[in-house]
């Protein structure tokens, strides 16, 4: 504001200025237009008598009519007479035309002078019409001009200064409440937001936006709370068992065949702890985008077949049939190991939880494919569905409620992991239908 202040105030001044000369040198030239005009008018033996004539005026300007040689022909004052006006290069120079010049002081005049000399031709004789005024007045009329912005330029500051700060405090106002209220904010509490101003402007829109952030902290915060409630409820209880073992036989092993059927056990325990281990360590680097995937074109047939092969011998053991349909020329872009690790899960799933025979089948829908994992048994309860993908999460007794609950949550990692999603429903004739879908391969 101070540099704007000061521009305005040296364009207003010389702005004034301008205008002032303006004026200054439009009066002049018309004394100067009537003193040419008489001097042209005059015969050549009356030319004095019509210079002297023009130059009597009741104006306080000076005035001189001088020869190319720098001979004062006429003046409008006896001191004129005997002083020239101009200086030798000036006189030179008005001789070829109109010339304005500033004198500090002239012949006649206080102070500074402003003057205008013009060649005029008389009767076949050259000469130079001089006139001059006093630069008093504008000068007066510039300084009083110049007090002014010195005075009222620094108010105007100030005054500007005020009103800024009033209008930048006011509207930072939202800003700093909900800087308190954001460093009121911690971890234990729940559901605190920042303040909304009321004006629908850009601090409304991020209030709005650092809102659904916390929002969206506040459910990740949740989950990693429960996920570490439910971890450490699944760690406990084999640890729990598998201490149980060992104490059992330090008391009462007391032939090898005991103590060796207690190791076992204890091994069996330490077994499911290592399972769940990886099992949290795959679902954890999944979902923060640390696990590398080995993207290949992937034939979904073949993919299919292998794990109908692997899977055989487990379902012919429990009396189940697993049947494969892979639609023809399907393929994806994706890590073959890690899909094979999530169709391994939804086929363990079947195997156990479900019941009659174990259907694997693929097909295409919108630019994706679907791989599907479907039995004949009572399916899922409705209320599971819902978040069946989720960590921990079990179905209940209805269709068995053992392991860990983490298995469906690594088919969802894995399928998000590969810009997919996992989905699951009840089949209308009972059992239930789940699958991941990944985009297709292009070209």
């Amino acid at each position: 504001m101070g540099l704007l202040l000061v521009a305005l105030g040296l364009f207003i001044y010389l702005r004034y200025e301008s205008q002032l000369n303006s004026q200054i040198d439009q009066d002049l030239r018309s004394r100067t237009g009537d003193v040419a005009a008489l001097v042209r008018q005059a015969d050549r033996g009356s030319l004095r008598e019509a210079a002297h004539s023009a130059l009597i005026t009741d104006s306080p300007s000076s005035a001189q009519i001088l020869t190319p040689a720098g001979r004062v022909f006429d003046a409008s004052s006896p001191q004129l007479r005997r002083h020239r006006l101009l200086s030798g290069g000036e006189l030179r120079r008005a001789v070829r035309g109109e010339l304005i010049a500033d004198e500090s002081s002239s012949p006649g005049v206080d102070g500074p002078t402003r003057l205008l000399a013009t060649p005029v031709q008389a009767k076949g004789r050259q000469v130079v019409v001089v006139v001059g005024t006093s630069l008093d007045d504008r000068d007066d009329a510039l300084h009083s001009l110049l007090v002014i912005l010195l005075i009222g330029g620094p108010a105007a500051l100030l005054l500007a200064s005020l009103v800024g700060y009033a209008a930048t405090a006011a509207a930072l106002r939202p800003v700093d409440a909900m800087r308190r209220r954001a460093a009121a904010i911690s971890a234990t509490e729940r559901g605190e937001r920042l303040p909304l101003p009321a004006a629908r402007d850009e601090l409304r829109r991020l209030a709005e936006t650092l809102n659904g952030m916390l929002a969206r902290l506040e459910a990740a915060l949740e989950r990693e709370r429960r996920f570490v409630d439910d971890a450490s409820h699944e760690l406990r209880t084999p640890l729990a068992l598998h201490k149980a073992e060992l104490e059992l036989a330090l008391r009462y092993g007391e032939s090898a065949d005991e103590l060796r059927a207690s190791i076992s056990s204890a091994a069996d325990e330490v077994d499911r702890l290592i399972q769940l281990a990886e099992d949290l360590l795959v679902v954890a680097r999944l979902e923060e985008g640390q696990m590398e995937l080995q993207l290949r074109r992937v034939e979904v047939g073949p993919l299919l077949d292998s794990l109908r092969e692997r899977f055989r011998s487990r379902a012919e053991q429990l009396g189940r049939g697993l049947s494969l349909d892979a639609a023809d020329g399907l393929e994806i872009e994706g890590d073959r190991v890690r899909l094979e690790r999530a169709l391994t899960n939804l086929v363990d799933n079947a195997l156990r939880h479900g019941g009659g025979e174990v259907r694997l089948w693929s097909q295409r829908r919108d630019g994706a494919v679907e791989l599907h994992v479907s039995d004949h048994g009572r399916g899922m309860p409705s209320e599971f569905i819902d978040r069946a993908f989720e960590r921990f999460s079990r179905p209940g007794p209805g269709r068995g409620g053992s392991g860990a609950g983490l298995g469906l949550a690594i088919v969802d990692a894995i399928a998000r992991a590969h810009r997919g999603r996992a989905e699951a429903t009840n089949l209308p004739d009972g059992g239930a239908d789940v699958w991941i879908q990944i985009p297709a391969a292009q070209g």
